[in-house]
């Protein structure tokens, strides 16, 4: 079996086109031709067909190779063309290397045709490589520098969701349940909750959500959402899950069912006319030959996730921006364009990578690799139980930069009998804690903050009182409490934006966790 070769030949005569073609079989290739020999059945050739190489005539009636790579320069194609000519004079071959030929061979001596193409080849795919991977460098900065934006953005917003969603909560306990105000409080709510919702794939897509990383069972997670997954797509769409023997991997439970539900969410607008969603796992190594024109990718073992559709597929236009915040093919108020962009965060803050493979009218394929432990993979995660009282006498120091968070929180806590003593700031919080001889049962404080973090805070205030319970209050994690957005183990966290409920209940948690 030879190797493949599409050779594009520019020729006037077809008896020479045969005497090449035999000559690159006779050297081991097998070659996929189309001989032209007019500019205008050139064009038709590069419009219809992908080709490796051009081997042209110098000279034909009405036409040149001169021509030709005039074409190919307006066209801004990179093939390689070697002239192969019964007659050229040295002035005429030198014009044409200025024009962009590769090489130029006599007719009456193919000996150096063979090396020059296998080189021509080479040389071309290295240029491909080098492309792409320059490509792939430039959206890997246009993607880190949205991802700082949109973290930002996230961080700002939390902070004042937080005191929508608190201030819906405390004005709903006073209103009673036939209050015409009821309704509207509940819709701004429920609009804050949506708003909370975006700010988190926002945070997912930067990469500054917090992550607890646990051994999975990637098989384990797909079947307890398969009957989730089933509802989702609809019945006029076909699910099938092939599961193929996988190695454990360490990721956040939740963060990888939401790769899967927002995979098939995508699937299943691909096909508004019914079809079929597949869902495979396996094991799968990446090598070196793999890894090659690609950027960020460590060649290694992983387990790999696909989700395949047979719906509509995309250009290679849309592919260059599927995961890109906001962009979206929806109509428009049919799609936030956040969830193929939350994808590339989680799976990027997990130490993975994913590829994609579309053709319009062939359905897409996504890949996620995951990388590979050897650790046991835990049961999978079970409902949460019903939180018990959330009330206390206990003594909280409450240490917050942002004056409405702050007080909303003081207020949640005290409504429910804890003492609260409120800081805005780090030295503030120290100084209470030293004049202050009584005991202080937990702080809650924010991460990022004027002065020092909470990371810092807590070291200090850790001298000042030593069995202090934390718990740490962040609209996102600049790798201060968790590197790269993943959990240390034993910190006890609240992710901005939260409810009153949400924090009585992660506090009454740290409160009851055991003394270290």
């Amino acid at each position: 079996m030879g190797k493949p070769i599409r050779v594009l030949v520019i020729e006037d005569s077809e008896d020479d086109t045969l005497l090449l073609v035999r000559k690159l079989q006779e050297e081991g290739f097998a070659p996929t031709h189309r001989r032209v020999d007019t500019l205008e059945s050139l064009g038709a050739a590069l419009n219809e067909e992908a080709w490796d190489i051009i081997i042209s005539d110098h000279s034909m009636p009405h036409f040149s190779a001169i021509h030709a790579l005039q074409l190919l320069k307006e066209k801004s194609m990179d093939l390689p063309v070697i002239i192969v000519s019964g007659t050229i004079e040295p002035v005429a071959a030198v014009a044409a290397m200025k024009a962009g030929a590769s090489d130029y061979i006599m007719k009456n001596d193919l000996t150096r045709l063979i090396p020059a193409v296998e080189r021509e080849l080479r040389e071309a795919r290295l240029r491909r490589e080098a492309k792409r991977t320059e490509e792939q460098f430039r959206q890997a900065q246009k993607m880190e520098s949205i991802g700082r934006l949109a973290g930002g953005v996230a961080h700002d917003f939390n902070n004042l969701l937080t005191a929508i969603m608190s201030y819906c909560t405390f004005l709903l306990a006073d209103l009673g349940e036939k209050d015409p105000k009821r309704a509207d409080v509940q819709e701004i709510e429920a609009a804050a909750q949506r708003a909370a919702a975006l700010t988190r794939q926002l945070l997912a897509f930067s990469r500054r959500q917090v992550l607890e990383l646990k051994a999975l069972d990637l098989n384990a997670v797909v079947v307890n959402l398969n009957r989730l997954l089933r509802r989702l797509i609809g019945e006029d769409i076909e699910l099938r899950t092939v599961l193929g023997e996988t190695s454990a991997i360490k990721s956040d439970a939740g963060a990888v069912e939401q790769v899967i539900m927002n995979l098939c969410v995508n699937a299943r607008d691909a096909m508004p006319n019914g079809g079929t969603l597949t869902i495979a796992t396996s094991n799968a190594i990446i090598d070196k030959r793999i890894v090659r024109g690609q950027f960020d990718v460590q060649p290694g073992a992983y387990v790999m996730l696909s989700v395949s559709d047979t719906g509509m597929g995309m250009d290679d236009e849309t592919l260059a921006h599927i995961f890109e915040p906001f962009f979206t093919t929806k109509e428009k108020d049919k799609g936030t364009g956040l969830g193929l962009s939350t994808v590339y965060g989680i799976v990027k803050q997990s130490g993975g990578c994913l590829s994609v493979e579309s053709a319009p009218g062939r359905g897409s394929t996504f890949r996620v690799y995951l990388p590979q432990i050897q650790e046991t993979a835990g049961p999978a995660p079970a409902a949460a139980a019903a939180p018990g009282a959330l009330g206390g006498k206990e003594i909280i120091l409450l240490v917050e930069d942002d004056d409405k968070v702050r007080d909303l929180s003081c207020r949640a806590l005290t409504q429910q009998g804890y003492t609260v003593l409120k800081a805005q700031k780090g030295r503030e919080a120290l100084e209470i804690c030293a004049k202050r001889e009584e005991r202080i049962d937990l702080m809650v404080t924010d991460v990022i903050m004027p002065q020092m973090s909470g990371e810092e805070l807590a070291k200090r205030i850790h001298g000042l009182k030593p069995g202090i319970k934390l718990l740490f209050l962040s609209g996102y994690t600049e790798n201060v409490i968790a590197h790269k957005g993943v959990l240390k183990p034993g910190i006890h966290f609240l992710q901005k934006p939260f409810t009153p409920s949400l924090l009585l209940q992660k506090v009454r948690q740290a409160l009851d966790s055991p003394d270290k």
